[in-house]
């Protein structure tokens, strides 16, 4: 019988509207290779035709007062994209479980991963439904957590079954541990893993994540070679030569080559990589990572992982869209593939224990076990979400003292059923479930290429050469693009606004954005002039300094609950930069209110 997930999928294939997984990989020898036409490809085309002519054809905006209005701009979205409106079942949910995002007008697109639990569950929390659980900070071996479980709460077995039931992970394949955020179960693996014998790791990320150089780090250490993919300026794509070279290496039949960590898109830029690049490394004898902390909501259920299981597979939750970005993060370890971790005590592992006032009859659990625990934190402003660095950690930026002593609610309904287990209402999840892949992967692409579209609209007025306000790094418009774009604004005599200011203006707009370092950039001929834009920066690591060119961007992340008045007013927003004194008159308007200035 098939599974309703993968009836989700294949009702995608079948119409040929969606990104497939299994697209070829690009021939290095002969890159301009004709494809055959097909229905998806026609789609794909359509999509894109669309896209560039029915916004705004012929036409440049020199001055952000000219912008049409949000109503005559979702007019003509809706003209292009009917089938916008099959998704306005997100906009009920958001209306009904997150309506402090219009009370507030807080856009919030800095967020990636998934969310447990719903903002209306958090306002339920002091309800005698809605128990508390605590997160307690363990120093364990790793291999032992894996192999024999440890001892668990019923909430922990409860919350961990219903998070893998959402990911569509068996639990007969893969084995699972809590950890503190995706930095911690990254490090936790490169303590673990055989580098002794598997010598190599081996990296695809086109921007800085704190949580992979913490691994490159400690690997490093251990003996390991590092080595890194290369992205192609400025669309950011694989350059797919130098990948091919470094994962076919000789080998004797018996060895295992290495480790290779793998997302399938860009968390920053939104570009998108095939499922082909894991099977060629599982054929080469590589053990591969798939780091699934940027995939969608439903990204999970398609048909590719059922194909090429990964050996280890890591994915981060929040706790509330829009109110709360901490959580946690999940180390998946696959069953056949645990034995040749080595012995390492790590303290990253936590448990979730259910607060004291639960009865014991739904513990496994000592009384001395809750006294030891600490517990993560519970709502925080919005304010304090707004200024953080996007570098992949959505959870880790979070885990400061007061984290220790505040408390996270589990549910707006735990109890035990008729049968002794006790049930987790996550509806942040359950959300999701409803929704489904193709109502949230269309409401995405929608939305992230009409504004991609409407910022490369944007043109400073009275210049020679036409200086557009917009540069966007990673795939422009796209059928098959990630739901992020990665960007910088330019001024007037061409030089970049710093993207750590445009945040800051973006904040006092109710405006939440990421910044990040893209790197690891190869230019061909053609963008070679480009190469001067890269800035320098030095990085400390396994005792030693070491150079890294880039360039910092601002991100936008598209969640399932972003609407067009989000995307319209993130645009309008940008497009203030076409007032030379833009940035001038904030400053000073920002002094005149006793507020702290804006350093330019």
């Amino acid at each position: 019988m098939q599974s309703p997930c993968m009836r989700e999928v294949s009702q995608i294939c079948l119409n040929g509207c969606c990104p497939t997984p299994f697209v070829t990989l690009p021939d290095p020898q002969n890159p301009k290779t004709p494809k055959p036409k097909s229905t998806s490809s026609a789609c794909r085309s359509n999509f894109f035709d669309t896209t560039t002519t029915a916004f705004f054809p012929n036409t440049q905006f020199t001055n952000h007062e000219s912008l049409p209005s949000l109503e005559e701009s979702y007019t003509e979205f809706i003209e292009a994209y009917p089938q916008f409106l099959e998704t306005n079942q997100a906009d009920e949910v958001r209306a009904e479980e997150y309506n402090h995002l219009s009370l507030s007008k807080q856009i919030c697109l800095d967020y990636t991963g998934i969310g447990l639990f719903s903002h209306s569950q958090l306002q339920n929390q002091n309800s005698a439904k809605s128990p508390f659980f605590y997160i307690s900070y363990n120093s364990v071996d790793v291999k032992s957590q894996l192999l024999h479980g440890g001892k668990q709460s019923k909430l922990e077995s409860a919350i961990k079954k219903k998070i893998m039931g959402f990911l569509n992970i068996s639990r007969n394949d893969y084995s699972m541990v809590f950890v503190a955020n995706r930095t911690a179960a990254f490090k936790l693996l490169a303590e673990a893993y055989p580098f002794q014998s598997s010598k190599n790791l081996l990296t695809v990320y086109d921007y800085e994540s704190e949580a992979v150089e913490a691994m490159i780090d400690i690997s490093a250490k251990r003996g390991a070679r590092i080595s890194s993919a290369e992205f192609s300026w400025p669309r950011m794509r694989i350059q797919s030569a130098k990948l091919k070279k470094l994962l076919i290496r000789k080998r004797t039949k018996k060895e295992n080559t290495g480790l290779f960590v793998f997302p399938l898109q860009s968390r920053m830029s939104g570009a998108r990589y095939s499922y082909l690049w894991m099977k060629m490394a599982q054929e080469n004898g590589w053990r591969v990572l798939l780091d699934a902390c940027a995939l969608g909501p439903k990204d999970m259920n398609s048909l590719g992982l059922s194909l090429f299981q990964p050996d280890f597979l890591i994915w981060s939750f929040y706790k509330v869209f829009g109110e709360n970005p901490s959580g946690f993060a999940c180390l998946f370890v696959k069953k056949t593939t645990v034995s040749i971790l080595e012995a390492s005590r790590s303290t990253g592992i936590i448990s979730l224990l259910p607060e004291k006032k639960v009865s014991p009859s739904a513990m496994d659990t000592s009384e001395d076990d809750l006294d030891n625990s600490s517990s993560f934190s519970g709502p925080i402003s919005i304010q304090a979400t707004q200024s953080r660095i996007h570098e992949g950690e959505t959870s880790e930026q979070q885990n400061t003292e007061v984290e220790k002593t505040s408390q996270l609610v589990a549910s707006e309904k735990l109890a035990e059923s008729g049968n002794g287990r006790l049930e987790v209402q996550c509806r942040g999840l359950d959300h999701v479930d409803t929704l489904g892949l193709i109502l949230i992967s269309s409401r995405g692409r929608y939305l992230v290429n009409w504004l991609i579209n409407a910022l490369t609209k944007l043109q400073h007025p009275n210049t020679e050469k036409g200086i557009q306000l917009v540069r966007i790094y990673g795939p422009k418009v796209r059928f098959d693009r990630g739901p992020a774009v990665a960007f910088n604004v330019y001024d007037w005599k061409g030089e970049k606004v710093d993207p750590v200011l445009v945040q800051k203006l973006a904040d006092r707009s109710n405006i939440s954005l990421s910044y990040g370092f893209l790197h690891k950039i190869w230019f061909s001929d053609k963008y070679k002039e480009d190469e001067r834009l890269l800035e320098r920066r030095t990085i400390e690591g396994n005792g030693k300094e070491k150079v890294d060119r880039g360039i910092k961007v601002i991100t936008a992340s598209f969640a399932f609950l972003t609407d067009f008045v989000d995307t319209y007013r993130l645009w309008a927003f940008v497009a203030q930069f076409l007032d030379a004194d833009f940035v001038e008159k904030e400053r000073w308007r920002y002094t005149a209110l006793n507020q702290k200035t804006v350093e330019v």
